[in-house]
């Protein structure tokens, strides 16, 4: 049984975001017992990952026997990093439209970029933040059971080809059309939820 969410939002967003926003007001309803976090990365991906980590260092993990669950979601570069969490810890974790290779995509943003949740806010991205992510790119997942993922082949950004290929195996739901952000969201909490036995 799950007990504690870890959300990681993506590049450039933050826990604004309305998928996290969304799963936060139905856990408040519904599951108000679950520990949920979804904290602001820094853009440093190992300043991101780090946080992360020791913000959750009293969750319980996989491993630990009888001491209930962790799971991590991730939507974009969020996927990413919750495949790494997820691959160190052993836990479930659900990916949401996952970067597969964010080093390479991420290349092309080098410099000031905008917040997209509040555009007053800016940020640097640095050059050495692609060495970052090369640093902690995971191999093949070893447990596909462990995940759930969402991909809409109308991804504006990323290659459904790709991700789905990232995840072979993997439970979820390959959805025709859509787009990078899930406008469509709502329609596949359920099947999220029921993934994490949260229902």
């Amino acid at each position: 049984m799950v007990t504690h969410l870890l959300y990681l939002h993506g590049f450039r967003s933050s826990p604004h975001s309305f998928k996290a926003q969304m799963m936060a007001a139905w856990l408040a309803e519904h599951r108000p017992d679950i520990t949920w976090w979804c904290p602001q990365l820094p853009p440093s991906p190992r300043e991101a990952i780090a946080l992360a980590e020791e913000g959750t260092l009293a969750w319980p993990r996989e491993r630990a026997q009888g001491a209930g669950r962790t799971a991590v979601l991730g939507s974009s570069l969020g996927g990413f990093y919750a495949t790494v969490l997820a691959e160190r810890w052993g836990c479930n974790a659900v990916v949401m439209n996952p970067a597969v290779d964010p080093a390479r995509d991420l290349v092309h943003y080098i410099g000031e970029q905008q917040a997209f949740h509040d555009p007053m806010q800016r940020f640097e991205f640095r050059a050495a933040y692609i060495d970052e992510l090369r640093a902690m790119a995971p191999g093949p997942i070893t447990r596909p059971e462990r995940y759930f993922a969402l991909i809409a082949k109308g991804d504006e950004l990323l290659d459904w080809r790709e991700m789905s290929a990232r995840y072979p195996g993997a439970a979820g739901r390959l959805l025709e059309g859509g787009d990078h952000g899930l406008s469509d969201f709502a329609l596949h909490l359920p099947a999220i939820l029921d993934f994490l036995q949260l229902t």
